[in-house]
């Protein structure tokens, strides 16, 4: 009986449990992409990838990202995820592994540095594939009604509920404050009225919503709804915590700065996660973001394929 091996880690913590999980084939050849999604719908993650030979050499390997329905062009967390796996074995389809990975996704190269303890890997940062993409003002009446909330919980001092993108879209909204964000439910027929009017493109409507916590703007807490994607919410995600960064950044007084920030995500879920970002602004623009989390094993198994 033919079988293909699979490992699960959790991501954007350091204990197990935590954080978000996510599987990884780390030698996906010989799998059909309606193989893929069915492997994907199985594990009913919010994300499971897919690793393959890529096709410029001078790359470390082609990652295909899959959700419960869906192949999506970019995701943080699959990406730290995968670097991390990758980055314990001793090669990676014939090469040894180094320092920096690149990998060749929908959505641009995404290039990797992997982060070592006790001379084991232990973390990974990423860099966001695309620049910053800023799409249509969304309703607060439209937010309110996604997480069954007031409209009035919805912040519009700094910006408008709006859409941006790093090489995935996000609806993204500030609440105000920590008892309106724990308060959120995700509403389905509120989702399927947003995304029937979505005029951005992208995939189904995911609002990622988040809270200032302390004096320091650059602490955030926040969550993520996509249940148009069988992902009621997500415990920690990368796209849209970098998407979210750039954009604030964006909104500073500031022409040129570097700044880390801090998202807190999946509280509220029992899977807290913590991602780090570092956000570089130049002459008014955002020109780079890299994401950085911790990964650790969980799972290993083997995935039975049909003879």
């Amino acid at each position: 009986m033919d079988t293909i091996p699979y490992v699960t880690v959790d991501v954007f913590t350091s204990a197990r449990f935590e954080g978000n999980p996510l599987a990884v084939i780390s030698d996906a050849r010989g799998l059909s992409d309606a193989a893929m999604q069915m492997i994907a719908t199985e594990f009913n993650y919010s994300e499971v990838t897919f690793v393959l030979p890529p096709e410029d050499p001078r790359n470390s390997a082609r990652v295909r990202i899959f959700t419960p329905t869906m192949e999506i062009p970019f995701a943080g967390h699959p990406n730290v995820g995968t670097a991390c796996v990758l980055g314990r074995q001793a090669e990676i389809f014939g090469k040894p592994v180094g320092e920096k990975l690149r990998f060749e996704e929908q959505a641009g190269i995404v290039e990797v540095a992997l982060k070592r303890s006790g001379g084991k890997v232990a973390a990974a940062a990423i860099r966001a594939p695309q620049p910053l993409t800023i799409g249509d003002v969304i309703a607060e009446e439209t937010i309110a009604r996604c997480i069954g909330l007031e409209p009035g919980a919805i912040v519009k001092t700094n910006h408008a509920p709006v859409f941006a993108s790093l090489g995935l879209n996000f609806a993204i909204a500030e609440l105000s404050g920590l008892e309106a964000l724990s308060a959120a439910r995700p509403d389905l027929a509120g989702f399927q009225a947003a995304a029937g009017h979505q005029t951005t493109s992208g995939h189904d409507f995911s609002l990622f919503v988040y809270v200032r916590t302390s004096e320091d703007p650059w602490n955030i807490r926040a969550r993520m709804f996509a249940p148009l994607d069988n992902v009621p919410e997500d415990p920690a995600t990368g796209s849209a915590s970098a998407a979210l960064g750039a954009y604030l950044v964006t909104l500073t007084a500031e022409a040129d700065m570097n700044v880390r920030i801090t998202i807190e995500q999946g509280v509220e879920m029992g899977r807290r996660s913590i991602i780090a970002l570092d956000v570089t602004k130049c002459d008014g623009t955002v020109t780079d973001v890299v994401i950085s989390g911790s990964c650790v094993s969980v799972m290993r198994g083997e995935i039975i394929l049909q003879n």
